[in-house]
């Protein structure tokens, strides 16, 4: 037995070392909040005149709008290369003092950024030079087929419209081009990107993008495995489907149908080969207001955003979609180009799903967390809205559709989404794996490749001879890397909510055709369990927190897959 002056001596000594790992505490969390204080002062201001001059060029493609977006993006990044305010951060937190929950998802943030630019400044610049004037070229290129200039809309209505093979090929060709003119600019960028991820000690810039971004590379490439496998024999099935159907309606054989035959230009949105022409749904429609009232009807009110957003198309402007939050702070826009179309009314309510999350995001959260999850957790948010302009349950209830129609086209509706989603998924099979085959060796057959995984994940034949930077055309290897593999975890986390909302929020068990029109109870749901816990939370946590369970690959695969 220990005496009591030992006894009093242990309690003493616990009670010295409580005291001392509270004051290191205090001074750690103070050091940090001073520090949080310190960036947020620089890096509000100049975030917002940064995103704005982005923005600015993306509308008008003018060389004198990307310099300046390229100065600011210099000017952004260049405070996250400092060597002492890293090496604080560090200290920080391999002290393991920080205690409050707040302030040390703010540290693992702060630090993540401040480690991916521990690099040469003059590295640094150069990257953002060569992704500037690669991003110029993407958007100043059009297609040129038959002496006229066409735009990725004209190309894509094209390879959706035309019967014939030779006009086909010229589209899909036409465009193409954009290969060889940005390819070795690309191939120089990805060793730059690699050159600077060894720098900071990691594999090469794949491993890199992942690990900073929360994400193990070996436990997503088990998934891809797993995923692979899992769609395999179904889209198999439904490649078949699919030749068959436009050998049919091109007259020509299944064994001379080519990737210019697929109704898109990378075979990475499925075919119209259903009898339901879902355009004709939309093609007399506003498509603006029709987003406007569905997403109002579920209390997300995005007047605000429509109103900062430029959505038709303008020479020089960025051809593609996205949505930037300019400041955190309110401030969010969706650059579209619209057209009345099925496309752009998936398009319309995906991009929008971006614009809601981030705008009720809470406001009242550090500067640094107010931003989604993960890029993914954003992603699944505007997958599962897109998704809705497939959903005959929706087209009802926006009146595009009697309940006639509804129950005329429902089957086909349904296997229309699931060929997308299987469609889409072989696609992004594709683009993980020739990104991580790039990145990991950049100097191999890039053109082999690309082809080879093509063949193998979306099961298209390579046109005989072809020897073209193909993979080149597809501007996100370029302007945004190592992020593909995103929009399919997004597509998992669509169907976990979506089983979630109709099981849990809706009632119901019907998991196929669920809109959500009028269920102020889903937006709700959606901003009180998503939206608002901007990135506070590990992205696994937020799921967790806000379905029952981690991430989990079951209900796509019960809803695209079974």
């Amino acid at each position: 037995m220990k005496s009591i002056a030992n006894l009093l001596l242990t309690a003493i000594t616990a009670s010295l070392i409580l005291a001392g790992c509270s004051n290191k505490t205090e001074k750690m969390e103070q050091e940090l909040k001073a520090f949080i204080t310190t960036w947020e002062q620089q890096v509000e201001p100049l975030q917002k005149e940064a995103y704005t001059a982005y923005w600015n060029a993306s509308l008008s493609g003018r060389d004198e709008d990307y310099a300046r977006s390229e100065q600011l993006q210099l000017q952004l990044s260049s405070i996250y290369t400092s060597k002492d305010d890293f090496a604080l951060l560090k200290k920080i937190k391999e002290s393991g003092a920080v205690q409050d929950t707040l302030l040390k998802r703010q540290l693992e943030v702060l630090y993540t950024a401040y480690l991916s630019n521990q690099i040469d400044t003059a590295l640094l610049a150069k990257r953002i030079k060569m992704e500037v004037e690669i991003e110029k070229k993407y958007s100043n290129f059009r297609a040129e087929v038959n002496g006229r200039q066409l735009s990725d809309n004209d190309v894509e209505d094209i390879l959706k419209t035309s019967l014939n093979s030779d006009e086909l090929k010229a589209a899909w060709e036409g465009h193409k081009k954009i290969g060889t003119v940005v390819a070795a600019d690309v191939i120089e960028l990805v060793k730059l990107r690699n050159e600077i991820a060894q720098s900071l000690g990691f594999k090469n810039y794949h491993a890199m993008s992942l690990e900073l971004g929360e994400q193990d590379p070996e436990e997503i490439s088990k998934l891809f495995d797993e995923l692979d496998e899992l769609t395999r024999d179904a889209f198999a099935g439904l490649k078949d489907e699919i030749d068959t159907f436009l050998a049919a309606r091109l007259k020509i054989t299944k064994e001379e149908l080519m990737p210019w035959h697929y109704q898109n230009r990378f075979f990475q949105e499925a075919p119209a080969i259903y009898s339901v022409d879902m355009d004709k749904y939309y093609k007399d429609q506003n498509i603006e207001a029709l987003t406007a009232g569905y997403y109002k009807s579920i209390g997300l009110d995005i007047s605000d955003i429509l109103s900062n957003s430029d959505l038709y198309e303008k020479p020089g402007k960025n051809q593609h979609a996205y949505c930037i939050d300019i400041d955190n702070a309110g401030d969010v826009r969706v650059l579209c180009n619209i057209k009345p179309n099925y496309s752009w009314m998936n398009t319309m309510l995906h991009e929008f799903g971006h614009g809601v999350y981030d705008k009720y995001i809470d406001r009242d959260l550090p500067f640094s967390l107010r931003n989604p999850a993960h890029t993914f957790t954003t992603e699944a948010i505007a997958m599962i809205f897109g998704r809705m302009a497939a959903n005959p349950a929706w087209m009802q209830d926006m009146g595009l559709i009697d309940s006639t129609e509804r129950a005329a086209i429902a089957e086909d509706t349904y296997r229309v989404l699931r060929l997308e989603q299987l469609t889409f998924s072989r696609w992004a099979q594709v683009m993980y794996r020739f990104e991580k085959a790039m990145y990991e060796n950049p100097d191999q057959d890039l053109n082999a490749l690309w082809w080879n995984l093509a063949e193998k994940y979306q099961m298209i034949r390579k046109p005989e001879g072809r020897n073209e930077p193909d993979w080149a055309s597809k501007i996100h290897i370029a302007t945004v890397p190592c992020y593909y593999h995103n929009y399919l975890l997004g597509e998992l986390l669509a169907s976990q909510l979506n089983h979630y909302i109709t099981a849990s929020i809706i009632g119901s068990d019907d998991f196929r055709y669920q809109s959500f029109y009028g269920s102020k109870e889903t937006g709700q749901y959606l901003t009180d369990k998503v939206f608002r816990p901007g990135a506070q939370w590990y992205w696994n946590d937020m799921i967790e927190k806000a379905t029952g369970e981690k991430l989990t690959a079951r209900y796509y695969a019960e809803q695209f897959v079974n």
